[in-house]
């Protein structure tokens, strides 16, 4: 047994609360290291006769990833508190593993033992319910539809008539957005995630320079309350982008320092180093990235801080959005998220709020920040497979099994899952315009855990490099869209919204990928009834014997919607090159 693998914490992803109550406990050891895991446990204070009163449950393995196996189990403390151990057994020995480390006796009483002291409501992870059932459509605005000409900047070119770049202009706005609402509902879209819309100097919007308004080549508020309400009327929900990190370089502000230097009253608003303030050869003030033209915001300056916590209720307070996107928001303090969170939720406490963070986010989802983060490991996971072609099913497997277990179920719930976005090529061009591959990709992702995320016009296999030829014009003109595409993907949305168990219901377990060579396979079941996924990542024609004994059971394809009954305890599913299953059973 090695006994250095194997890990657990009261805390995060290892130890957490859930809205009913429950308690949910894993375990981490070494990869194929133990037969058996099971967790002693008991309220602290139930004595009797001078004994510690407990019981005995065992943990199942959730999964195995590179190194390690996971194991899970959930408890109900009835005085929502809790004292506990673990047995662990090899085929060599039983040890048990406790707060104070190993030992070779069963815990007799609370002294040594984990402890999860109290479920206080207000600690639980709580994230909108509404999300897990929820698909997005992220929006570019400049570049989705062109609804008031009367809007367009100097020098707007005709939709579409050119290759994207860093400085054009097509006349995308917020009135374009309405009128493609019957769209996006035909689609099946419930939640649209918008790029930055305020007054900004690019075509981008990062770089703002009024947090409190709309840009005019969008529109105006006036015109973005309008769209809040008839999307709300159609059941969308409305994210927008909050560019806390940086401010844009022609925000009011921050030309006030550049122009007054150490005298400008706002001087502390930013991360100064010298005066004058220089953009060449190199900044000599904080910004995002190396770009000066995006001069960091300081958030712990009150004056700041309140500012910026103003743009958070005001845009829910006055407008009624239902989500916060926060830019780079790794790189701005935790304190001010922490108030942030509060500030908002006051005002409309299901609101979203949602992280872009690349790296583990641990840190900021334990209820106190955020509610999810962008899924990038997700996204970096489809690619190699799909696209890149850099990793085997076995390592893809694997690594999905290390996504799940980075975060506890609730957070997994409402994770917000991309394939690709306005930083990112095009899926369809990341898959060598292959669109077999782009269809198996959107099968995993519109029936794995998360709230999906499908990019404007990949859903019609618009195609395009990285920034800026990932945002070009969507295409209206329907004889130029790859209408099988779309109703793939539509296909796919629909079954997740008359399926619960395709989205967020129940657990999600991978087959082992020495199981089948060429194909990707995992369940989602609940106990009761369960589902089945298939992808043959490879182009030849493969069967599958299912790892399942169905024997009399009924089964359904729900993707061709065929009935069959399994007459043996052997059924085997045939699959074409890149070509995939959904049974449930």
């Amino acid at each position: 047994m090695l006994k250095e693998a194997i890990y657990h914490r009261p805390k995060d992803n290892y130890a957490y609360a859930c809205t009913n109550g429950d308690l949910h406990i894993r375990l981490r050891s070494k990869r194929d290291d133990l037969q058996s895991v099971s967790l002693i446990f008991g309220d602290p204070y139930h004595w009797e006769e001078g004994k510690w009163i407990n019981e005995e449950q065992k943990l199942i393995k959730t999964g195995s990833d590179q190194l390690f196996d996971y194991w899970f189990t959930s408890v109900t403390p009835p005085f929502r508190r809790l004292k506990y151990g673990f047995s662990l057994s090899d085929e060599v020995e039983t040890i048990y593993y406790t707060e104070k480390g190993f030992m070779s006796e069963r815990p007799s009483d609370t002294r040594d033992c984990f402890a999860f002291p109290f479920i206080n409501s207000i600690d639980i992870f709580n994230a909108p319910s509404w999300v897990k059932d929820t698909v997005w459509y992220q929006i570019f605005p400049e570049r989705f539809g062109n609804g008031n000409q009367a809007n367009d900047p100097e020098g707007t070119l005709e939709w579409g008539s050119a290759e994207p770049n860093p400085t054009n202009f097509f006349g995308g706005d917020i009135e374009g957005v309405i009128n493609h609402i019957d769209y996006l509902k035909e689609l099946g879209i419930t939640g649209i995630y918008f790029t930055p819309i305020f007054k900004a100097h690019s075509n981008h919007k990062y770089d703002t320079i009024d947090y409190l308004e709309v840009d005019p080549q969008f529109g105006d508020n006036e015109t973005f309350k309008r769209l809040v309400k008839v999307c709300h009327e159609n059941g969308i929900k409305i994210m927008l982008d909050a560019v806390f990190n940086h401010s844009g370089f022609y925000f009011p502000q921050f030309q006030d320092v550049l122009e007054n230097g150490d005298q400008s009253r706002f001087k502390d608003w930013f991360h100064t180093r010298e005066f004058p303030l220089k953009t060449e050869p190199m900044p000599n003030y904080d910004t995002f990235a190396f770009t000066p033209f995006m001069p960091k915001l300081n958030t712990e300056n009150h004056e700041v801080k309140e500012y910026l916590l103003e743009v958070g209720r005001y845009w829910v307070r006055e407008f009624d959005i239902d989500g916060w996107r926060l830019d780079v928001a790794n790189e701005v303090d935790h304190a001010f998220w922490r108030e942030f969170r509060q500030e908002v939720k006051k005002i409309k406490p299901d609101l979203y709020i949602l992280g872009e963070i690349w790296h583990d986010s641990m840190p900021w989802l334990r209820g106190d920040q955020f509610d999810a983060v962008m899924n990038y490991p997700f996204t970096t996971n489809i690619l190699n497979l799909f696209a890149k072609k850099s990793i085997s099913n076995k390592e893809f497997i694997e690594n999905m099994v290390t996504v799940l277990h980075m975060y506890p179920k609730n957070v997994n719930e409402v994770a917000f899952n991309l394939v690709g976005s306005h930083d990112t090529p095009r899926i369809l061009t990341e898959c060598d315009e292959d669109f077999r591959k782009v269809k198996l990709i959107y099968a995993i992702m519109l029936t794995f855990i998360g709230t999906p995320c499908i990019y404007y016009g990949d859903e019609i296999g618009i195609s395009g490099d990285q920034d800026p030829g990932c945002r070009k014009c969507m295409e209206w003109d329907e004889s130029k869209q790859n209408r099988d595409l779309f109703d793939h993907i539509k296909k796919l949305i629909q079954l997740r919204y008359d399926h619960p168990l395709l989205a967020n219901e129940g657990e999600l377990t991978f087959i082992p990928s020495d199981y089948h060579e060429t194909c990707i396979a995992y369940t989602k079941s609940n106990g009761t009834n369960s589902f089945f996924v298939i992808v043959n990542t490879e182009d030849k024609e493969v069967n599958y014997p299912l790892p399942f004994n169905l024997k009399g059971k009924k089964i359904r394809n729900v993707w061709t919607n065929e009935e069959f009954a399994a007459e043996s305890n052997e059924l085997t599913v045939n699959l074409s090159g890149f070509g995939f299953s959904i049974l449930e059973f």
